[in-house]
């Protein structure tokens, strides 16, 4: 048996103008947001811990990005213990932020007095960011 080969430079493809409409709607381009937290211990047996409920909201619209990851601190309730002095850098990973985005907010938005809070930070190409919180 012989085969033969043909290369097809240009298929023909048809699809319905009904799932063309589907896909538009549904495909986004995925993007994150990281930004690299450093905190230095001010007390005796300080304790840390991140909220689920930390976001950044961009200042030109009602958009949230939302909080997907954290590493190196604890997620509420777990508190993270830091000794006199000491600095603990952690990262946190949100959800994109609009391409329209030129600044944001960083909210730790916490049913108890001193969440973490950084203002009108300006956006930059890469989406990563260094604080001081």
């Amino acid at each position: 048996m012989q085969f033969s080969e043909k290369i097809i430079t240009k298929p023909d493809v048809s699809i319905d103008t009904d799932t063309l409409l589907q896909l538009k709607t549904i495909t986004q381009e995925e993007s994150q947001v990281i930004v690299h937290c450093s905190y230095t211990s001010q007390g005796f047996m300080d304790l840390i811990r991140i909220w689920p409920t930390t976001y950044l909201i961009d200042q030109g619209s009602d958009h949230k990005s939302e909080l997907v990851h954290a590493e190196n601190v604890s997620l509420a309730p777990i508190w993270t213990r830091l000794e006199y002095g000491e600095t603990r850098v952690f990262t946190l990973v949100f959800s994109g932020l609009p391409k329209s985005c030129a600044v944001f907010d960083f909210i730790e938005s916490v049913p108890e007095p001193n969440g973490f809070e950084i203002r009108n930070i300006q956006r930059n190409g890469s989406d990563v960011y260094f604080v001081e919180v």
